[in-house]
């Protein structure tokens, strides 16, 4: 009998009031659920009630989410539309005896926190500027906005996730200029965060967001979860590498660009991207080439993404990240509609991918002891949405997959979780490079076991002290083998040439060893 399941059954010895309750289990597969959505918010509410034990079911049916069952949890699934059923303890049993086997890959997710959400958004904006304050309304789910004098007086530290909205962090206003210049709309945003920024004692804008970039960066760094979209995402790296070099053209901030910004840009401090190029232009709608928009040739009629495989039982946290009841996205639009792959720094995971484009279109890492998460475009259901165009109603989309891999971010906090130690497959500078930057707070790798690229013929050396490798294992994302081989060496190396793209767990005589990330 396996531990996991030998535990179940000294619960139901130990507590058979506990055991015999019933379960409402809310499947999220394609055909049972009549709302996705708003499952999410029955999941928080669940998990905020407090006496309820819910589960997240990886990879089960969608990613379903179980709890204990009570007529008020049942009537709030009525009252919202959303559909579950009602599972006796042996039902219950044989579900997740299945999902911890060894042969799947799936796994169960204890959420027992509830995180606490915050919005980093200007107070006049509505729900529908941006769609995570949308899907988040929709969903029912509470959370609380701030914006700059939050940021800057320290407020981050009661939040355990927070959300970018579409904010521009290089003080370039959008860029915006070419196009909207001398609208009403653009001068009001324009002079209200000057004011903004002279009252916290910045002479520029761009100065003041590279201070609140800073105290996010801090954020994420002690624990936080960092959740951007759209120009949230690549402004914000860039705003870390152009810390004390102006990239603003006068327009802007009153003065010219410095003319050798690009070369004073430092990649080291970005946490996603690297050797990217500046359009430093105030006439193009553009910040750097992260953003593929202006390259990719995809139609409408055929642009969609797809969701990667990801290890649910080594590596939880990417595989909460991507739970789905379709692994493929319609694609949608945005100022920074994909990320190009070569700008992607070493140990970045791409969670999600056009693969005809050669891009990433929702991408995640680990920073400190926290974490960001960067998903690209502006809308999931409005493919290319512009300045002034109508709501989108989420009502009519709620079954979005688009929108689901958002709300994944937003309950993933709520797990407890462990952030794995990574190796970047194929760059031993970047490799220790990465691990100095993010090592801080995270458990360490298994003291004998250590794993590292051999650039010299491109395999993956594995070595152990003080005994000798047995056995190693490499399973894929979706928990296959793809490598399986007997030893009796102290050091060995692993030919990962012919292996695409991907996650990959390496296991060292039956235990697990690390994480091998190759792009």
């Amino acid at each position: 009998m396996s531990r996991r399941l030998f535990l179940i059954v000294m619960v139901g010895l130990l507590c058979p009031a506990r055991l015999w309750a019933a379960k409402l289990l809310i499947a999220m597969d394609e055909a049972k659920q009549t709302n996705h959505l708003k499952a999410y918010g029955i999941a928080f509410a669940a998990i905020k009630d407090g006496s309820n034990n819910v589960e997240w079911l990886l990879n089960y049916r969608g990613g379903s989410f179980v709890m204990e069952y009570t007529a008020p949890m049942a009537e709030l699934c009525k009252r919202r539309k959303v559909s579950f059923e009602k599972l006796s303890n042996t039902e219950y049993t044989r579900i997740v005896t299945k999902v911890i086997k060894p042969d799947f890959n799936m796994d169960v997710v204890k959420l027992a926190q509830v995180p606490r959400i915050a919005v980093y958004t200007p107070l006049s904006k509505n729900p529908w500027d941006d769609a995570v304050t949308l899907a988040l309304t929709y969903a029912e789910i509470p959370f609380e906005k701030l914006y700059v004098n939050e940021v800057l007086a320290g407020d981050l530290s009661k939040y355990d996730w927070l959300h970018l909205h579409h904010e521009d962090f290089t003080g370039q206003y959008g860029k915006f200029f070419a196009s909207f210049g001398t609208t009403e709309w653009y001068l009001r945003d324009k002079k209200t965060l000057e004011t903004l920024a002279a009252k916290n004692g910045y002479k520029k804008v761009s100065q003041m967001q590279l201070a609140v970039v800073k105290k996010i960066r801090d954020f994420v760094g002690s624990g936080g979860n960092m959740f951007a979209m759209c120009s949230a995402t690549d402004t914000y790296d860039i705003a870390l590498a152009a810390e004390g070099t102006d990239i603003c053209d006068n327009m802007y901030d009153g003065d010219p660009a410095d003319k050798d910004a690009q070369k004073k840009l430092d990649f080291s401090k970005c946490f996603a991207f690297k050797g990217f190029s500046l359009v430093q232009s105030a006439y193009v709608y553009e910040y750097s080439n992260i953003d593929n928009t202006l390259f990719r040739q995809v139609p409408e009629s055929l642009d969609q993404f797809t969701i990667r495989k990801q290890p649910a039982k080594f590596d939880p946290v990417p595989s909460m990240l991507c739970q789905n009841h379709t692994s493929t996205v319609k694609g949608f639009m945005g100022q920074t509609t994909a990320f190009k792959n070569e700008v992607l720094k070493p140990g970045v995971a791409v969670l999600a991918e056009t693969k005809e484009a050669n891009e990433a279109r929702y991408i995640h890492g680990e920073y400190g002891s926290g974490s960001w998460t960067f998903y690209s475009g502006h809308d999931p259901e409005d493919y290319q949405h512009n300045v002034s165009d109508p709501v989108t109603d989420l009502a009519n989309f709620p079954h979005s997959a688009g929108y689901r891999l958002i709300l994944n971010n937003v309950l993933f906090p709520a797990a407890k979780k462990q952030i794995l130690p990574t190796v970047v497959y194929g760059d031993v500078e970047s490799n220790s490079k990465y691990a100095s930057a993010n090592s801080a707070g995270k458990p360490a790798m298994t003291s004998r076991v250590k794993i590292f690229p051999n650039p010299s013929d491109g395999g993956l050396v594995v070595t152990i002290s003080p005994d000798k490798i047995e056995e190693i294992v490499v399973v894929d994302g979706s928990g296959k083998e793809v490598f399986k081989k007997k030893y009796s060496s102290e050091k060995v190396t692993i030919d990962m040439n012919d292996l695409p793209a991907g996650v990959y767990l390496v296991q060292v005589n039956g235990e697990f060893a690390g994480k091998v990330v190759k792009n």
